[in-house]
Formats: structure tokens, sequence, C-alpha cells
């Protein structure tokens, strides 16, 4: 058995997941059903997790969702972290730039280096594409870097000009770590739905969904604030798979 909730997992939050997750598996217990006593962290929490299929419980992006792994999970429902201007589950991405930046709109960064964190990331790659394509913006160069985090600072450190990050991550990295003084927003990005809990092929959609709003519900108030939970809600299938696919990053520029 794997359980996994590495997307919004940095060390400032290892405890109040860790107690998250006991609540969660001590009501799989209680409704006799086996659940891991502790989290898988590391590289087997995504991908190894993901597709593995004794998987009790994870969380992934909408992208490889709807790109690899909707006919192979169980989509249980989605964590609401009541993010500003987004429906109940949604989320966004902020396009970030140094604050010594001159160019003050989106418009002006034609031709700059995005930073991105990774093929298949939703927040960091699809959601950065697609709102300049649909500005008719093109990028002069692309930056794979692994992470949001490694994408922002880069950003701080000149190493790239922008970065789209979601708005989660963003709020997290500028509570726990120093170089998001050196940044400012630019503008969002559309909404689009969230990071979706997800099960082994064989799992209770509905029996989950209870079990884990139940947990958010004996969540303490200071955990609920460090993470930001505010609910799991039920988001279609469908409104995952309606969002367009991205090309490679390597089909839009060669990353440097």
């Amino acid at each position: 058995m794997i359980a996994s909730l590495g997307m919004y997992d940095p060390a400032p939050l290892h405890d109040a997941n860790d107690r998250y997750w006991a609540l969660i598996r001590d009501g799989l217990r209680d409704r006799g059903l086996p659940a891991p006593d502790a989290l898988t962290r590391g590289p087997d929490a995504y991908w190894t997790a993901w597709q593995a299929p004794d998987l009790v419980l994870s969380q992934t992006c909408g992208l490889p969702y709807r790109a690899r792994l909707h006919d192979r999970v169980t989509l249980i429902g989605t964590p609401d972290f009541g993010l500003d201007a987004c429906p109940p589950g949604w989320y966004r991405s902020l396009f970030v730039t140094r604050r010594a930046d001159p160019r003050a709109a989106f418009a002006d960064f034609a031709g700059a280096r995005l930073a991105y964190s990774e093929d298949l990331s939703q927040s960091g790659w699809a959601a950065a594409h697609a709102h300049a394509a649909t500005r008719g913006l093109r990028w002069g160069s692309l930056l794979r870097t692994g992470s949001h985090a490694n994408s922002t600072r880069a950003v701080a450190e000149g190493r790239a000009d922008l970065a789209a990050v979601d708005a989660l991550t963003w709020e997290l990295l500028c509570r726990h770590e120093p170089w998001p003084a050196d940044l400012r927003v630019i503008e969002p990005t559309q909404p689009t739905p969230g990071l979706p809990y997800i099960a082994g092929p064989d799992a209770d959609p509905d029996l989950l969904f209870a079990v884990i709003a139940a947990a958010i519900d004996a969540l303490t108030a200071a955990d609920r604030d460090l993470l930001h939970l505010r609910a799991i809600v039920r988001i279609p299938a469908a409104d995952y798979l309606s969002v367009p696919i991205p090309p490679d990053p390597e089909a839009a520029i060669p990353p440097v």
C-alpha cells in the first residue's frame, strides 16, 4: 500500500500533513479498510504512487490526470483551498518576475525566458502556454527547473525573466521562503480545476470522499490554516478532460 500528499508538502508542512493523513488513515481503518501508517515522501510520492495498483490516496496535477492517469485511477474529489477569484476546488497560476524588472505588463515579456517546473505541469507549463497563446505572445527561450520553487528562485536570481506558479504554491513560498520578497506578480491566468485526489482503480470514491471530508473537519484550525484546507469538493472528470493538453515544451521552443 502507498499514500502520498506530495504536491503541497514542503518541509514546514510535513507535521501538519502527517496529522491530516493520520485522520484519513484512521477513518479508513475504522471502516475496515487497510491503510499505510505513514505517507510516502520523495520521488516515489509521485508517478510511482499514482500508477500503483494498491494506491490508497494521493494528489496529482490536472495535466497528468487527463494526459495519462484518468483511465487508470479513481477520481475521489478535489481539495478546496479557498483561493481568490477561483470557484471552490479550482486554482490559477500567477506570473511572477523580479521586482527590479522594469517591464510592467505581461505583453512586455514577448521574447522573454520562461522558467517552468516540468512538461506535465498544469500550472507551470500548460497554463503559461495557454495564457501566452491567447495573447499572441511567444517565449524567447525556456528553462526547465523541476519545481515551482526552483522556477521562482531562477527568476529571483536572474536566470529567467518570468515563471508561472500556482496560487497556493506562491502563498506557501511567500510564507516559508526568503526569495519571493524579490519577486512580484504580473498577472494571473484563468482558473482551471485544481489538483485532484486519486486512488487505485478499485477504490470506492464515495467512501474515500466521506473519510477525507471528515478528516478535514477534524483538523485543528491551526492545521487547516497551515494547509489552506477548506473542504473537499466534487469536480467532474469531464471538467478536467476538457482542458486542452499543451504541446511539449520542446515543440513550442527548445529549452535552454
